[in-house]
């Protein structure tokens, strides 16, 4: 599991969780962690989209040197 699809997991977890909540304060608390956990993602999701262009711009340099 990626670390990307370990932060979805949690969000989905914390949603599902904040959807069953009865109380006002825990359903706050896990509308909280889902956030949290989603904006995880997110900066996850951008580093691995961030990674693998500077790698294409590696190899293309590369391919350009031989």
């Amino acid at each position: 599991m990626s670390q990307l699809e370990f932060y979805q997991t949690r969000a989905a977890e914390a949603r599902r969780d904040a959807d069953a909540a009865t109380l006002d304060n825990v359903r706050d608390r896990c509308l909280r962690a889902e956030a949290a956990w989603s904006g995880m993602a997110a900066r996850a999701e951008r580093s691995e989209k961030m990674r693998a262009q500077l790698e294409e711009r590696k190899q293309a340099e590369r391919a350009e040197l031989i």
